[in-house]
């Protein structure tokens, strides 16, 4: 409100006043965006061949970062890529296996993975994990 209607110099609108430091976030306020992190490394597994299987990996970044899976050294395609593909990557990152492939022609799933999770920031990579599957002799003394 201006309060100087007959100066000759005239009004200015009030400057606002900055949020302090220890003001409760408003809805103006912005949140930082941050480079991707990885919250929740995978970890090595051994399966049987024909189980489901997950690899875990959850990655935290704002904007949310995209994760991808790579499995010794190439990208892994998910049935997002190819809707035939027998692996998934799930909502939060992690790469499920709705059966693991083995057999005398390949061992199409064995091998190390690395989840890596990008944004505009820049991108993070998780631990290896290794994808081992047991053989048919697995067990047997």
């Amino acid at each position: 409100m201006c309060m100087c209607h007959h100066s000759i110099q005239g009004c200015s609108a009030p400057k606002p006043i900055p949020a302090s430091p220890d003001s409760p976030a408003g809805s103006h306020a912005q949140l930082e965006d941050t480079a991707p992190r990885i919250v929740e490394h995978p970890t090595d597994v051994l399966v049987t061949k024909g189980d489901p299987a997950t690899l875990s990996c959850k990655a935290e970044g704002r904007p949310a970062p995209e994760v991808e899976w790579y499995k010794d050294g190439e990208r892994v395609e998910t049935d997002r890529e190819d809707p035939r593909s027998h692996r998934t990557l799930l909502p939060g990152g992690s790469l499920f296996f709705l059966r693991i492939l083995h057999g005398r022609r390949g061992k199409p799933d064995e091998g190390v993975y690395v989840c890596v999770a990008r944004n505009y920031l820049g991108e993070a990579t998780s631990r290896n994990a290794s994808l081992e599957v047991a053989g048919e002799s697995w067990g047997r003394i």
